[in-house]
């Protein structure tokens, strides 16, 4: 049985696709320019080639951090345009500042304005293409899901918050005790014997199956999703689909058999990597901690007149394998800010001082933690060293929660940029998920990613 799927990009290759063709659209415009305007500033020829290769490594790299392969930020047609404006000027700024490894900057200061042109216009023109074609519907993909009817609409949310173009257009009920075979969410309840029928039709490209029941799985459905195997048809387990698309590990769909979903990352015990981790952070800790001195008489007049307290703010927070340590702040709150017990900071807290939002928003509490870092109680990238009350809380309630102290807690981390400051249990879990995706795949690359749009959240202010 042939079966039509619908064309679909899944999320890692539209991030390579936008920076392919970032970089073409740019050069074929610098080429285009060249020609007709007489542009010789950036002529693209073979003794000159490393030219291109820098431009390339710039556009990705300021791309990145200006957060234009962010997807959602990609699809949005107005959030894009501020992205494109900060990273074509950034990466014209430096390309124009970098003689050495780029052209020496033109007599004629006309051809400046060529190039940011050039470099910004092919950049608006390409992602007007990708948000009219490449990012529409027509590019969904449609998805079957096995699972319980209670379980359906949570599933739906979750995959679609990060992956609008991933739709889960059917279901199979696998709950026995429920009989109602009416739609939920408009999302269509496919009976068993209709399976093989409904995927032709409807172009599926997949079926994911989330049921954790396993007399759910009858013989009748196991025996139809098998001549769709056999057919070459792709079914996937959701917690695979949720991890590669959310990239969070779905602690929630985890059962008592842990390890088989979560094998931790060989970099955990790879003591090249962690040695070279470690240098790079006492290098890190020891910048953060001269620039920090250089900050140190602004911050303590801010701190004076508005937060009227010690400028240093000290707390016990939990560490690797669960040992506590003494954690190093600037002030950000008013004196005695718990008087009973502690309490989770939420967003605009009235605890917290107008001076020490700043300090928060632009990351500069956190400078005193390189101490931390240097003496080893923290890295530069883990998960966020959380205070023994809230430990003890989330952990009685939350499974695998101590999994995340098998590493040292971070300045930064997965969790961190992902998603806002967490001020509930919800949050906690969710926050969790991504820590534990860290400590499973953690890596060089994943540390510069996070890097990266760490430097993302300074620039945009979003700190918490």
């Amino acid at each position: 049985m042939p079966f039509s799927k619908k064309i679909h990009f899944e999320i890692s290759e539209r991030k390579v696709l936008l920076r392919l063709f970032d970089i073409f659209t740019v050069l074929i415009a610098l080429y285009f320019v060249g020609q007709i305007f007489k542009f010789d500033y950036f002529n693209i020829s073979k003794a000159n080639f490393y030219w291109t290769i820098v431009l390339s490594l710039y556009i990705t790299i300021f791309g990145t951090v200006f957060e234009m392969y962010n997807l959602q930020i990609a699809s949005n047609q107005f959030q894009v345009i501020k992205s494109i404006l900060l990273t074509s000027t950034t990466t014209v700024l430096f390309f124009l500042l970098t003689p050495i490894f780029t052209p020496v900057l033109p007599s004629n200061r006309l051809q400046i304005i060529y190039f940011f042109l050039a470099v910004t216009l092919s950049l608006f023109a390409w992602r007007i293409f990708y948000q009219a074609f490449l990012a529409s519907h027509r590019f969904l993909k449609g998805v079957i899901m096995v699972c319980d009817r209670n379980q359906l609409e949570e599933l739906v949310q979750s995959l679609g918050k990060v992956d609008p173009h991933y739709k889960i257009i059917g279901f199979i009920n696998t709950d026995s005790r429920d009989i109602d075979e009416g739609k939920i969410l408009d999302i269509e309840n496919i009976k068993i014997p209709d399976l093989q029928s409904f995927v032709k039709e409807k172009g599926v490209s997949e079926i994911v199956i989330a049921s954790q029941k396993t007399d759910g799985i009858t013989v009748d459905l196991y025996s139809n999703l098998l001549a769709l195997l056999e057919k070459g048809f792709m079914i996937r387990e959701y917690t695979q689909v949720y991890e590669t698309i959310t990239q969070r590990i779905p602690v929630q769909y985890v059962n008592k058999d842990f390890y088989r979903y979560f094998p931790f990352s060989r970099s955990n015990h790879n003591r090249l990597y962690l040695i070279l981790v470690r240098l790079i952070e006492i290098v890190i800790s020891v910048f953060g901690i001269f620039i920090g001195f250089y900050l140190l008489p602004f911050i303590y007049v801010g701190n004076f007149f508005a937060n009227r307290g010690p400028l240093f703010y000290t707390q016990e927070r939990v560490g690797k394998n669960g040992r506590p340590f003494t954690i190093y702040k600037f002030r950000t709150m008013i004196r005695n800010a718990e008087t009973n017990e502690a309490v989770f900071a939420t967003q605009n807290d009235a605890r917290i001082t107008a001076f020490g939002k700043f300090l928060r928003k632009s990351r500069i509490d956190e400078f005193p933690q390189f101490f931390n870092i240097l003496k080893g109680d923290m890295a530069v990238i883990g998960p966020r060293p959380e205070r023994p009350f809230f430990v003890e809380k989330i952990a009685s309630q939350m499974p695998f929660y101590q999994t995340r102290h098998v590493i040292k807690p971070g300045l930064t981390g997965w969790a961190q940029v992902n998603y806002s400051y967490g001020d509930s249990i919800k949050d906690s879990l969710i926050k969790l998920q991504y820590d534990l995706y860290y400590i499973k795949h953690r890596s060089v690359f994943l540390d510069i990613n996070i890097t990266i749009k760490t430097i993302s959240t300074i620039l945009f202010y979003r700190g918490q």
